[in-house]
């Protein structure tokens, strides 16, 4: 969004003239960090998508023949088992009847999943979990393949996208016709088209792009887990004195995927092993899958939802319902339902209203980032991912097309003479830093390095003007 106001400028106050170049200066230094990052971001989010909507994650789109009456489940159990030996640990049932049910099979070498034709019995399809071309794209996107260094990274780009965003409005905001800011001036030529296709796309997607960023950032390291989530998660006192395990739900996370919803994955799990909880199985039931999926559908469970088995003496059988996971399409009838191992009491039902307002907006906003939502949500975040692609190559243009030819100038946009009050332009970067501590320090660290090195050092300032 360079400069594109060059008319308007003419006509503006000094003093408004100084912020915009201000702006200008600030959006482009914030670009250079946050391009090769969106970029990364659209091109594996479109993949995930695509992946999810033709071949999907968890072998929902394996297909059977439907036949009158399924195989009892200790037989598709052994089924499972003699095609993977293992330990079973989670059953993820098939969306609609002429869909295979998926069994996920922990064993030496790691997990794996299981898709069984419920019907006749018939393994169809083995594979390592979270090891496809959605796995690698889902990891590239969330840590870039380098761990937690790769988290901060993209952390740091996401806070600074919002920068982007804020900066590229102020200077493309219209000062004289409002309609240059919703259509593009196809008549003009050059760097000047660049510029109106550049700043109009900006401007409507850019509502949207603040919602990515933000629940992404939702899912970072450290915003999203040690501040946002830490304070909006549920509160474990909603179990009604149910008793604790030392465990959180996040343990039952696998990899880099999450599998619980995110209000819940810093919430202890409760235990089993006590009289507490209500009615679940009836009293004399045997506490076995079969009897807990027979359970989890009397509870109002449809189509797909999964059963998690417990994790040692004092886990518990896991009934989730999950539109993060693809489970369903409509984020308002999420649940998770745990029962005690031995007495089949449930001793936690929670839903999406039991949320705090934070974990009901991340309930929505997680399926929402992934496409998850229904056609019209695919629809939607397809163009939205083409858009930024294209904000990024575009940006790169206009800065390619302004530099000066055959030379090796970073030519920034010029820096306001007597910037007026750069210590208020300090006081909004801690502010942000506060909000988005690792964007914030980036700003301060840029902020310091044009403030009191780059004015100091004529030869630098020349190398980048």
């Amino acid at each position: 969004m360079a400069d594109s106001q060059t008319n308007a400028r003419g006509t503006m106050h000094p003093l408004a003239q100084k912020f915009y170049f201000a702006a200008w200066r600030w959006h482009f230094y914030a670009a250079l960090y946050v391009i090769p990052f969106l970029l990364i971001l659209a091109v594996t989010g479109l993949m995930m998508m695509f992946i999810t909507q033709f071949d999907g994650r968890d072998g929902e789109k394996i297909a059977v023949q439907p036949q009158s009456t399924e195989l009892s489940f200790d037989a598709q159990s052994a089924a499972v088992l003699q095609a993977q030996p293992g330990t079973i640990v989670e059953w993820i049932g098939p969306k609609a009847p002429d869909l295979a049910a998926v069994f996920r099979v922990k064993t030496p070498e790691g997990q794996r999943l299981v898709a069984l034709d419920q019907y006749s019995g018939e393994v169809l399809s083995i594979w390592d979990r979270r090891a496809g071309w959605y796995d690698l794209a889902d990891n590239i996107h969330s840590t870039l393949l380098i761990g937690d260094l790769g988290d901060r990274l993209i952390e740091i780009a996401a806070g600074l996208g919002i920068v982007l965003i804020l900066t590229g409005l102020y200077i493309w905001w219209p000062r004289d016709n409002a309609m240059s800011a919703l259509v593009p001036n196809l008549r003009a030529r050059g760097r000047a088209l660049w510029k109106s296709l550049h700043a109009v796309t900006g401007f409507w997607i850019s509502a949207l792009l603040l919602v990515f960023l933000v629940s992404g950032l939702s899912w970072a390291g450290i915003w999203g887990g040690k501040l946002v989530q830490a304070w909006s998660t549920f509160p474990a006192e909603k179990w009604d004195n149910v008793p604790l395990s030392d465990d959180v739900h996040a343990s039952m996370n696998h990899g880099h995927t999450n599998d619980v919803p995110w209000a819940l994955e810093q919430t202890p799990l409760p235990a089993s092993g006590s009289e507490a909880g209500v009615t679940g199985l009836p009293e004399g039931q045997p506490v076995s899958a079969e009897n807990l999926i027979a359970l989890g559908r009397a509870m109002g469970m449809e189509g797909r939802f999964r059963l998690a088995y417990p994790a040692g003496g004092t886990g518990v059988w896991t009934i989730n319902r999950d539109s993060m996971s693809g489970d369903s399409d409509d984020p308002f009838i999420d649940r998770t339902i745990h029962v005690d191992q031995y007495t089949g009491k449930v001793l936690a039902d929670v839903r999406y209203d039991d949320y705090s307002w934070a974990g009901k907006a991340m309930a929505v906003g997680v399926p929402f980032h992934m496409g998850l939502m229904g056609g019209w949500n695919f629809a939607l975040n397809i163009v939205f991912c083409l858009s930024v692609i294209f904000l990024c190559v575009s940006g790169v243009v206009m800065w390619v097309k302004r530099r000066p030819a055959r030379s090796l100038r970073l030519a920034a946009p010029p820096e306001p003479a007597d910037m007026p009050m750069w210590k208020g332009a300090a006081l909004v970067a801690v502010l942000v830093s506060l909000m988005f501590p690792l964007a914030g320090l980036a700003l301060i660290a840029a902020l310091a390095f044009d403030v009191l090195i780059l004015s100091n050092i004529p030869a630098l300032r020349r190398a980048l003007a």
